[in-house]
């Protein structure tokens, strides 16, 4: 495969979301590895997130549910894969179950302005291009927008 085939098939399986924040990158990314902070703010807009289990390292777990505003159940697990603080983290996210065909590997990385704030990149690298559009019609990129206005709003009143 040619690098430029190989190229577009990665974007034909990636989501990316990007967002500035009016807060310094140790701020921001504090809010995604402390533990007291994530269920705050993490999750679409009405959807509250229940930690079970939390170990912010590499090869540690985060397992949590995600209740939606109807009620909905979504059991998910992620796994930590690389943690530069406070500039990169990657891990696989995907159902709370092992083995989950599902699941896919999010880069997210943290930018540095020259005004202080913060410019966060989130890349989700989907198994198949079949699963990037399920995410897509499932609303991952509206939802993902509306998880990243509820980090905002915890920022803004830190």
């Amino acid at each position: 495969m040619t690098a430029q085939n190989e190229q577009a098939t990665l974007i034909e399986r990636e989501i990316v979301l990007s967002r500035v924040f009016s807060a310094p990158r140790e701020l921001v990314f504090k809010a995604w590895t402390d533990p007291k902070d994530i269920s705050n703010w993490f999750g679409p807009k009405g959807f509250v997130t229940t930690t079970h289990e939390r170990d912010v390292r590499v090869g540690g777990l985060w397992r949590f549910d995600m209740r939606a505003p109807d009620g909905t159940l979504y059991p998910n697990r992620i796994v930590y894969l690389e943690i530069k603080e406070p500039e990169l983290l990657v891990f696989d996210h995907g159902s709370d179950k092992d083995n989950d065909p599902g699941k896919f590997r999010v880069t997210i990385t943290f930018d540095s302005q020259s005004d202080g704030k913060t410019v966060l990149t989130l890349r989700q690298l989907h198994p198949n291009k079949a699963q990037r559009l399920a995410g897509i019609g499932f609303g991952a990129v509206e939802l993902g927008y509306q998880t990243l206005d509820k980090l905002a709003a915890h920022l803004s009143s830190n």
